[in-house]
């Protein structure tokens, strides 16, 4: 395949990948994080206050968040900043408060805020999948190329948040962008190199703070690098111990004095030095290490330092919360303690059957091809792991993440995993394609053709299987489990409902002509600003009775509807079963897979 045509196919992909993302996110309102992210964004850029929301870094949400100041200042719209109410003046990072005031309850057009917020994160998917394409061009040639991309770009999971102002997706860009440059300059280690890896490196930071495990991968990296290189010439050790330990603590350097801090200096910059300090001290009271929080708060009251404080605020926040974990409803049991077998099963069920057909095959043609050549002789082994310093570090990431979520007990869906899956890609295409072009010895053009038919069997099933549930790309469940229609079963709240789906509710009540509708949403909107006067409230601990002698219709969004159905997890205590009693009824409809409405007739209501 020429480099032209390979070029073309690539574009192509990702035009599609894009234009669905796009015209699947027309139709969904807020998803829970947007109300948080989207609003900070703005006020980091109209305001150079970052009082809320510290627990991200600032990139994307000042791209969302920029992109609705931009269009506001060139289209003359008026957006109206609620800096009068308490979620601002006196509360601490009261950034919920502030999101749904800001958004709805300012007269502000909240879907064209939400439509211009969401377009630069499509910018994220499709820079990412230019250098997955570009990477995997490099280690496996065009052909190859295109099966890691397509990947990517029929991926039910990036499809599904690269559509949202979440920092997920940017994460997954940040350490593949970065980890690129790294290798790049590790290969090639001119200041350049250094110099351009170390930039990229300081913009990964700022996508999330999950990204700062780059810190012990580049460090465990450039120290086997280091061993590797000097291990061919012992006379070296001091020149490459200069040249790749000491340069990787300079591209960090760089990374750290040249982008994080100067950006974090423009967002502390109208940022009241007593309000920051205040607000540091109130986070940081229950924070188990006191003398890095005192450390953080002195930091704080430091005009030139403070920059500093706030990066280290949000550090200390993420830590905070992985060891505090979250109330998660996981194969029908309710638990905040969280699961080691979480990601794993919901890895297994959210991620394509192809994906993981071809994992397999990956794993084992590479197991034996390890075991054949003998690469675990020492000699060898050496060799080996020089010769694919890329997939290396790959693998070395994908352990240090899967280990990091492990050990967590902070169970927020699959996207909490997805950082890793651009390596996955690359890695499975890289065996797959060994295993297509290895040569058997009996029958070969059979052989090879059944290999290659098998191929795109699979190709063809996950592109239907994925375009099939458009626009319901964060509902995605594989066959295993039936699809997306069963996937509530099993888990809830961002593998498959975040609220995206109140619009399609408000459509659904319009064309059915329904007069009055009790809801229970979760997610990022407010029901009322898309029903206004047809949707009474409802909650789970509420009588049936309550719906009156009539009878009516019930809307309820499935984290909600599972979270009063699913059984309490040993030693946790909370009210439970309260919505068993509509195991009596099947739901009317369900909207996008993730709010179940059903109709209660009168004489069911005893």
């Amino acid at each position: 395949m020429t480099k032209t045509i390979s070029n073309l196919v690539a574009a192509g992909l990702l035009i599609f990948m894009v234009a669905i993302a796009f015209f699947s996110l027309r139709g969904d309102s807020a998803i829970m994080d947007e109300v948080a992210h989207l609003p900070a964004g703005y006020s980091y850029i109209a305001k150079h206050d970052m009082r809320l929301n510290p627990e991200h870094p600032p990139l994307i949400k000042d791209l969302a968040g920029g992109a609705v100041w931009l269009y506001s200042k060139i289209s003359g719209l008026p957006i109206s900043f609620p800096d009068q109410i308490a979620a601002w003046q006196k509360d601490v990072n009261s950034q919920w408060d502030f999101g749904f005031d800001f958004l709805y309850k300012e007269g502000n057009d909240a879907d064209l805020m939400l439509l211009w917020g969401r377009l630069p994160m499509l910018m994220v998917l499709l820079i990412l999948g230019i250098y997955i394409f570009r990477w995997a061009r490099q280690l496996l040639g065009p052909a190859a190329a295109l099966l890691a991309l397509f990947l990517y770009a029929f991926s039910p999971t990036f499809l599904a948040h690269g559509r949202y102002v979440t920092t997920d997706v940017a994460a997954a860009a940040g350490v593949f962008i970065a980890s690129y440059y790294f290798i790049r300059w590790l290969k090639a280690p001119t200041a350049k190199n250094l110099i351009i890896a170390g930039l990229v490196f300081g913009l990964a930071q700022l996508a999330k703070f999950s990204v700062f495990l780059l810190v012990p991968l580049f460090g465990f990296i450039a120290l086997l690098w280091f061993y590797l290189k000097t291990r061919e010439n012992t006379a070296s050790w001091l020149k490459n111990g200069w040249q790749y330990l000491g340069g990787t603590v300079l591209l960090m350097a760089v990374g750290y004095i040249f982008i994080v801090w100067p950006v974090y200096i423009f967002h502390v910059a109208n940022y009241p030095v007593a309000k920051q300090v205040a607000d540091t001290q109130f986070i940081l009271q229950s924070f188990q290490s006191r003398f890095l929080a005192n450390f953080i708060i002195w930091l704080a009251g430091q005009p030139i330092l403070r920059a500093i404080a706030q990066y280290g605020l949000g550090l200390a926040m993420v830590l905070q919360r992985a060891t505090g974990g979250n109330t998660a409803y996981f194969l029908g049991e309710i638990s905040n303690t969280g699961s080691r077998l979480y990601f794993p099963i919901v890895y297994l069920l959210k991620e394509t059957l192809t994906l993981h057909i071809l994992t397999l095959i990956a794993l084992g043609f590479g197991g034996w091809q390890f075991i054949k050549n003998k690469f675990y002789r020492w000699s060898s082994f050496h060799q080996l792991l020089k010769q694919n310093i890329d997939q290396v570090l790959m693998l070395c990431f994908i352990a240090l993440y899967w280990y990091s979520s492990l050990s967590s007990i902070l169970n927020i869906g699959v996207r909490h995993i997805l950082p890793t899956f651009p390596f996955v890609f690359l890695l499975v295409t890289e065996q797959v394609k060994q295993w297509l072009l290895k040569k058997p010895t009996n029958r070969p053009k059979f052989i090879m053709s059944l290999k290659f038919s098998l191929v795109a069997l699979l190709i063809l099933w996950q592109a239907i299987s994925v375009v099939k549930i458009y626009p319901s790309f964060l509902a995605y469940f594989n066959e295993l489990i039936g699809g997306p229609a069963n996937g509530y079963k099993y888990v809830t709240d961002s593998n498959l409902d975040w609220g995206q789906d109140l619009k399609r509710l408000a459509q659904w009540v319009k064309q059915n002509k329904v007069d009055k509708i009790y809801v229970e949403y979760f997610g990022g909107s407010t029901v009322e600003y898309y029903l206004d006067d047809k949707f009474s409230p409802w909650w789970g601990q509420r009588s049936p009775q309550d719906l009156n002698e009539k009878g009516g219709y019930l809307a309820l969004s499935a984290t909600f509807l599972q979270g009063g159905r699913g059984k309490l997890a040993p030693g946790f205590y909370d009210k439970s079963g309260y919505y068993n009693w509509l195991n009596n009824f099947e739901p009317l409809t369900v909207i996008g897979h993730s709010i179940f409405v059903y109709y209660i007739p009168p004489e069911s209501i005893k």
